[in-house]
C-alpha cells in the first residue's frame, strides 16, 4: 500500500507540474499575440518625411496643408521643393528622391507618367486663371492684355515651357497679340518677384500669385484669360521612400479641408 501511495504521489505531482508548464505556455502566447496586435495596430500609424515637389503657384497653400498634415500625423515632417513644373518633372525623371508631384499643368505631368515615374492616374485637384500684376496703384493704368503690348511698358512673362508661360502665350494667341517681354522668368514667383521689385511694370501670372502677394502688386483681369485656364494634377510617384503617407498627404490635398485652403488662395475647383 505505501509503494501505491508512493506511485500515486509521484503522478500527481507530474500532473501539476504539466499543468503549470502548460499555463506558463499558453501566459506566454497570450502576450506574445497581444504585443503582436499592439505592433501591427502601430504599424498603421504615419511617421517619417514626405517630399512633395510642387508648381511654385502652390507655395503659400501647400505649405499651410503640411503644417496640417504634420499636426494631424506626430511623427511626420512634409519637406517642400516648390519651383517650374517643367524643371521639376525633368528632376524627377532624373532620378531625385520624391514621394508626390503636384505640376501646374497636365502637360508637365505628362512627362513624368510617360517616364513610368508616377502610379496611377494623376487627378486633377484644382485649376488656376491668369491674371496682370502690375505695380502698386497701376500707375500705367494697364487695363486689358493689350496695353501690355505698348513698348514702353517693362513687361515680364514666364518662359513657354512653363505652364505660366504656356497659359499666357495661349491668351496673347486667342487676341491675336504680340509681345515682346524684357525677360522671361523660370517660375512664376520669379516673374512676379520682379514686378515687386519695381524691375518691371506688370507681369502676367496666375491669380493665386497675386493674391498671395498682397499690397505689393495690383491685379488687372483680362477676358482672355478663360481662354487659358490650368488644370493642376497630382500623384504619388513609383520610388516613394513612405507611400502610405504619400497617399494620405494627397487625400488631405483633395479632402474639404485641402480644397477650403486652396480656394481661399484664388484656386479653382476641379
Amino acid at each position: 500500500m505505501t509503494r501505491t501511495l508512493l506511485t500515486a504521489g509521484v503522478g500527481v505531482a507530474a500532473l501539476l507540474t504539466l499543468s503549470a508548464c502548460s499555463s506558463s505556455d499558453d501566459d506566454s502566447a497570450a502576450s506574445g499575440a497581444s504585443a503582436s496586435a499592439s505592433a501591427s495596430a502601430g504599424s498603421d500609424k504615419l511617421s517619417g518625411t514626405v517630399t512633395v515637389f510642387a508648381a511654385a503657384s502652390l507655395q503659400e497653400s501647400f505649405t499651410t496643408l503640411g503644417k496640417t498634415f504634420e499636426k494631424e500625423h506626430p511623427g511626420t515632417k512634409v519637406t517642400f521643393s516648390f519651383g517650374g513644373s517643367d524643371s521639376l518633372a525633368a528632376s524627377i525623371t532624373g532620378g531625385a528622391p520624391a514621394d508626390v508631384f503636384a505640376s501646374a499643368s497636365p502637360k508637365t505631368m505628362k512627362i513624368v507618367t510617360d517616364a513610368g515615374d508616377a502610379v496611377g492616374t494623376p487627378a486633377t485637384f484644382v485649376r488656376n486663371q491668369l491674371e496682370i500684376a502690375t505695380l502698386p496703384g497701376n500707375p500705367d493704368k494697364v487695363a486689358s492684355l493689350k496695353d501690355l503690348t505698348d513698348s514702353k511698358l517693362k513687361v515680364v512673362l514666364c518662359a513657354e515651357e512653363v505652364p505660366c508661360g504656356a497659359a499666357a502665350q495661349t491668351a496673347l494667341d486667342a487676341s491675336d497679340l504680340k509681345l515682346t517681354p524684357v525677360s522671361y522668368e523660370q517660375d512664376v514667383k520669379a516673374a512676379l518677384t520682379k514686378v515687386e521689385l519695381k524691375e518691371a511694370d506688370a507681369a502676367v501670372v496666375y491669380k493665386t500669385d497675386v493674391h498671395a502677394a498682397g499690397d505689393k502688386v495690383e491685379g488687372v483681369d483680362f477676358p482672355e484669360s478663360a481662354e487659358a485656364i490650368n488644370d493642376y494634377p497630382i500623384a504619388r510617384l513609383k520610388d516613394s521612400q513612405n507611400t502610405a503617407a504619400a497617399d494620405a498627404f494627397i487625400d488631405l490635398v483633395r479632402s474639404d479641408a485641402g480644397q477650403k485652403v486652396l480656394t481661399e488662395a484664388g484656386f479653382l475647383k476641379p
